[in-house]
């Protein structure tokens, strides 16, 4: 972005620096490094600062290439990261997303994907369904959870979400795990959201998917708090499951739940 800052006053720059562009950041250094002012010495050391953490955070989002380089250099092309979430919830769904980049995209917000705040998860994960290859979303709701066990609905989850992509990818990198019932060559990867650009982009999918659909769900239960705790046993949850007992969206085989369930037992599951 070019532009003529060279009238600008400090405090209009101040303002612009505000934005986050790299190359705002290398013109106030380039106008503003030889201002003896206090100010103008002020926003250049800003600039600098932003520009050494940009530079950092691209050689961080480089570093989580290597596992597609590698798996690039053997001649598959279509590499799809998957993760999931919503295994340890007491109400709601097993998502689990599946994205294939176009190459070493850089996303800014991969490298930090545990820690976004919401509003920037949803920031980045528009911006990986904008740019991405492939996005695929696949989830098992908690009856299919209380029909065997959330390990196998979080396999089956996965199956799903690469069933949902629209091209077929040729490998498959796992955040953690082994995943059966595919026929992709594929590498779990402990620790893969911190590991690998694609896999992080498929946790960001998959938690804006679920946050989404609790959301969904608070408007539906509202007595339940689902749009703050997104189905986690926190102490306002379990309060409410006490109160008003489970409803269709809990997860009947799980210890809190079912307690509730045993203690009280005139408490049924709503809509059942």
């Amino acid at each position: 972005m070019r532009l003529n800052i060279k009238k600008m006053s400090l405090r209009k720059l101040q303002e612009l620096i505000q934005v986050g562009d790299p190359e705002v950041y290398t013109q106030v250094v380039a106008l503003l490094g030889n201002d003896p002012r206090g100010g103008a010495q002020k926003l250049v050391r800003q600039c600098q600062a932003q520009l050494e953490e940009w530079h950092r955070e691209r050689e961080r989002l480089a570093r989580m290439f290597s596992y597609e380089r590698q798996v690039w250099a053997m001649g598959y092309r279509l590499v799809a990261g998957l993760d999931e979430v919503g295994r340890g919830p007491l109400a709601g769904p097993v998502v689990a997303a599946a994205v294939i980049l176009p190459g070493e995209l850089l996303l800014p917000g991969l490298e930090e994907c545990r820690r976004l705040s919401g509003k920037r998860r949803q920031e980045v994960c528009d911006a990986i369904r904008a740019q991405a290859l492939a996005v695929g979303v696949g989830m098992v709701h908690p009856d299919g959870i209380d029909e065997a066990n959330v390990m196998l609905a979080t396999y089956k989850a996965m199956v799903k979400a690469v069933g949902a992509l629209p091209v077929s990818p040729d490998y498959l990198l796992i955040d953690s795990l082994h995943l059966p019932g595919v026929t992709q060559q594929q590498a779990p990867i402990a620790g893969g959201d911190g590991q690998s650009c694609s896999i992080a982009a498929a946790s960001i999918v998959a938690k804006v998917a679920r946050d989404e659909y609790m959301l969904e769900m608070d408007r539906l239960y509202p007595e339940y708090g689902f749009a703050s705790h997104k189905g986690y046993g926190t102490f306002e949850h379990r309060e409410a499951l006490e109160k008003y007992g489970p409803c269709p969206i809990h997860r009947k085989s799980y210890g809190s739940v079912r307690d509730i369930v045993t203690l009280s037992p005139g408490a049924a599951f709503a809509d059942d």
